[in-house]
């Protein structure tokens, strides 16, 4: 027995989007993108939250997800070399234990009050949460047919979009909305520092009960695909398409975190006077619109071609972002709302087209993507020096030349052609 979905009419033929052997470890595994969006997206709130305890510029404040996408990049290669020798599922158990020590870290952070120390707390964590994304991605992707491993992993990543949403309305509950009572409070970095203990101890307390499941549950040994010519280890330089997918997904990510990163300062400089917790709401429904983009689009997959709808979002992207950066008002706001929906396939849909006839490369493939998530640093900091010269619209420009790049793997860059060796 499969999961699949009706034969539609003049599109891609009905492909079952798994089997029945690997319901419960796909469903299993599925839990793992609605946890690490918990570490991801509560850096949106922590941003104006230690801005404000700190007294940050918007560059220093943009070293929060230096710290983070730092963590993924150094330890995406290492954690895809040890994953060739322990296997996914003892990866993930590794990843998990890792989150915990980072997120354990803001517990004394809060109390000694070094925004240093915050930020090695994140880093940690996000050391663990590369070591989750290279077991986590690839593995969903051989849970059924080949044919529709973008299908599943979009379908997989639908509930990381779910945590996106739940997090912000956790963190404005209980981060953000300390903040106006702490700031004519004598101490009132501290008091604000002090928010943020209660919510990482529950989140050390999950990663934690995450790991022993994972330790005693029964996950299938996946017995990847070996290339044509025989090889057993092939280089990732022989695959072009791989490494267009690693700039796009720097991009995407890039552009991804430079709009979560600085949605509520856009709102507060189109509107001064805005509260932090205010501003968030637009947070909130720029998530709302990512998760409504997962979820559909992971429908809409079986009907059309991935790389067809990855091309039709990233020219919704340079729509949207275009009416950040041209016009004022509402229409501005709904633009960066919407940036949402429009960013919600790119990230799983440019993962499985990359990695798609790896073979044995595929966890060292999967590493380089998980690597990609470097362009989260780069471009917010690029985006925040931007903003501190001229303004927080002009900075707008960065997400807007990510896009362009998008649309470029979409169109031309995927298509899988292996090199000559060398």
């Amino acid at each position: 027995m499969s999961i699949s979905s009706a034969a539609p009419s003049g599109g891609r033929a009905s492909v079952p989007l798994t089997e029945r052997r690997y319901i419960w470890p796909l469903v299993l595994v599925t839990t793992l993108f609605l946890l690490w969006a918990v570490g991801v997206n509560l850096n949106d709130i922590l941003i104006p939250h230690l801005k404000r305890a700190f007294n940050l510029t918007d560059t220093q404040s943009s070293y929060i997800q230096v710290a983070f996408f730092g963590g993924y990049f150094l330890a995406a290669w290492p954690a895809g070399r040890l994953m060739e020798r322990i296997g996914y599922q003892r990866g993930i158990v590794l990843g998990l234990l890792i989150c915990a020590a980072g997120a354990f870290l803001f517990i004394p952070a809060a109390s000694i009050h070094i925004y240093a120390v915050f930020l090695t707390g994140l880093f940690i964590m996000a050391c663990g949460q590369s070591f989750l994304e290279v077991s986590a991605n690839p593995y969903v992707t051989f849970l059924g047919p080949p044919e529709s491993s973008e299908q599943r992993l979009n379908l997989a990543q639908s509930f990381n979009a779910v945590g996106a949403v739940i997090t912000p309305l956790v963190g404005s509950a209980f981060i953000l909305s300390h903040s106006s009572a702490a700031a004519t409070h004598p101490l009132a970095a501290a008091t604000e520092t002090d928010a943020v203990r209660g919510p990482y101890i529950v989140i050390v307390a999950i990663f934690v009960v995450m790991a022993v499941l994972f330790c005693i549950a029964h996950l299938p040994k996946i017995a990847e695909e070996r290339p044509e010519d025989g090889s057993t280890e092939p280089s990732v330089l022989h695959f072009p398409h791989l490494w267009k997918g690693v700039v796009a997904q720097f991009c995407y990510v890039g552009a991804q975190e430079c709009v979560l990163s600085f949605i509520i300062r856009f709102v507060q400089y189109t509107h001064p006077g805005t509260s932090d917790a205010s501003a968030s709401h637009y947070l909130t429904l720029h998530l709302v619109g990512f998760m409504i983009g997962r979820f559909s689009g992971a429908g809409l997959m079986k009907r059309l071609r991935p790389a067809s709808m990855l091309a039709a979002y990233a020219v919704g992207s340079i729509a949207m972002v275009s009416l950040v950066l041209f016009l004022h008002g509402p229409l501005a706001l709904a633009g960066i709302v919407l940036l949402g929906f429009f960013h919600s396939i790119m990230y799983p849909t440019i993962f499985a087209l990359s990695i798609r006839h790896l073979g044995a490369a595929t966890k060292r493939g999967s590493s380089m993507l998980v690597m990609s998530i470097l362009g989260g640093a780069i471009c917010p900091f690029l985006m925040g020096r931007i903003s501190d010269v001229t303004n927080i619209r002009v900075a707008f420009f960065v997400p807007l030349a990510c896009y362009f790049f998008v649309l470029y793997f979409a169109v031309r860059g995927y298509h899988p052609r292996k090199t000559l060796a060398a």
